[in-house]
């Protein structure tokens, strides 16, 4: 025990401390790697799904995050809310936010 303070105490005075910046290098590469493969893709999925909400239009083929496939007959509540008729005479009121998918035409 008594070595281990001797040692200590006969360390060089003249030696240099190590960088700061170096000791956080691990945790900014682990920021940044968690940055490119979680928080940017999310990001860009949100964006994608956003853009395809705004460009809902009538006739459009849907289906909600519940899996009900319809076409788009109107909208209401300022284009809150959408209209979709999902059989001849049947047609429901759906949050816009809850539209999952808008199919290609011909199918």
């Amino acid at each position: 025990m008594y070595d281990i303070f001797l040692l200590m105490a006969q360390a060089d005075p003249t030696a240099k401390a190590p960088n700061p910046l170096m000791s956080f290098l691990p945790f900014l590469l682990i920021i940044l790697i968690m940055y490119f493969l979680m928080i940017r893709p999310q990001s860009k999925r949100q964006k994608e799904k956003q853009k395809m909400l705004d460009e809902l239009k009538k006739g459009d083929n849907v289906v909600t995050m519940g899996g009900i496939h319809g076409k788009v007959v109107s909208f209401a509540d300022n284009d809150k809310t959408v209209v979709v008729k999902i059989d001849d005479n049947v047609k429901i009121t759906v949050d816009r936010a809850a539209i999952n998918l808008v199919k290609p035409v011909g199918n």
